[in-house]
């Protein structure tokens, strides 16, 4: 019954936090399970996909140029 009641007092202190975004989210689990290589990884991937999101549209002659 202890267990409970200590679990029950755990589950709400983490209810009544602050929420966190998707990017501290990320931060916070690079830092709990040491994955700090997988950082390059998707900065990498964030900056090819704004290439194609602004490749299609008004600065695809600017970014053409970069190739």
């Amino acid at each position: 019954m202890a267990d409970e009641s200590k679990q029950a007092e755990q589950f709400k202190a983490e209810s009544q936090t602050e929420r966190t975004g998707l990017v501290g989210e990320f931060v916070d689990f690079l830092k709990h399970n040491k994955k700090w290589w997988l950082t390059p990884i998707v900065v990498v991937m964030l900056l090819v996909g704004l290439l194609v999101i602004y490749g299609g549209g008004a600065a695809a002659p600017f970014i053409y140029t970069l190739f």
